[in-house]
């Protein structure tokens, strides 16, 4: 019976390991923090990631996370529909809302390109922002990626495919530092990144 026990402890460091930034040592307390805790607690906290998996999806339009079809970002009609920002994460976004002021549309790559791992421009699903802009009324481009090897290369790549489509495409200022992702900056430094954009 100790064994079983022992296993299914395992089987639940071995899947929290897989999360990102959970190291085997922080999956074990939190393994062991499961253990201990009230059964309805660790209940809820099941149910909360089977409500995601279940009722969450990605925005057709602009592929945040969304609970139907559109986010509430696209849906919402005072947004201005001239601009959009395009990030690499949802997370990143989410950031970019809490440091205010940007008030446009926005485009989510869920990736980066980095072809030594294998992600090129499909997997980012480029051609959909270039199909945004195409269908008109985009005026400007504001490409927040992270500034990092992968996120330079991606941005360069954006700017190359939209550049011909006549629309402005900017780059957000450098006022967050070099390998560090946008979605840990301050709000201020991120404002000011994002005021501070040039065009490329």
């Amino acid at each position: 019976m100790a064994v079983d026990q022992q296993g299914l402890l395992v089987r639940l460091v071995r899947e929290l390991v897989r999360l990102p930034g959970i190291g085997q040592k922080s999956a074990q307390r939190l393994a062991f923090h499961v253990l201990k805790t009230d059964r309805d607690d660790a209940l809820r906290l099941a149910d909360a990631i089977r409500a995601v998996k279940d009722g969450l999806s990605f925005c057709r339009q602009c592929r945040n996370i969304a609970e139907g079809e559109l986010c509430e970002f696209c849906l919402d009609p005072k947004r201005d529909r001239s601009r959009i920002l395009v990030v690499e994460e949802p997370s990143t976004l989410y950031a970019v809302e809490r440091a205010g002021g940007y008030r446009g549309l926005y485009h989510v790559l869920l990736g980066a390109l980095s072809p030594l791992d294998g992600v090129g421009p499909s997997d980012i699903r480029a051609e959909e922002l270039v199909d945004r802009v195409k269908l008109g009324g985009i005026e400007e481009v504001i490409l927040a990626t992270n500034p990092t090897i992968e996120g330079e290369a991606t941005a360069i790549y954006l700017t190359n495919q939209l550049k011909p489509l006549g629309t402005r495409v900017s780059r957000i200022a450098y006022g967050i530092p070099v390998g560090m992702d946008i979605e840990y900056a301050d709000e201020v430094t991120l404002l000011k990144s994002i005021e501070g954009r040039r065009d490329l």
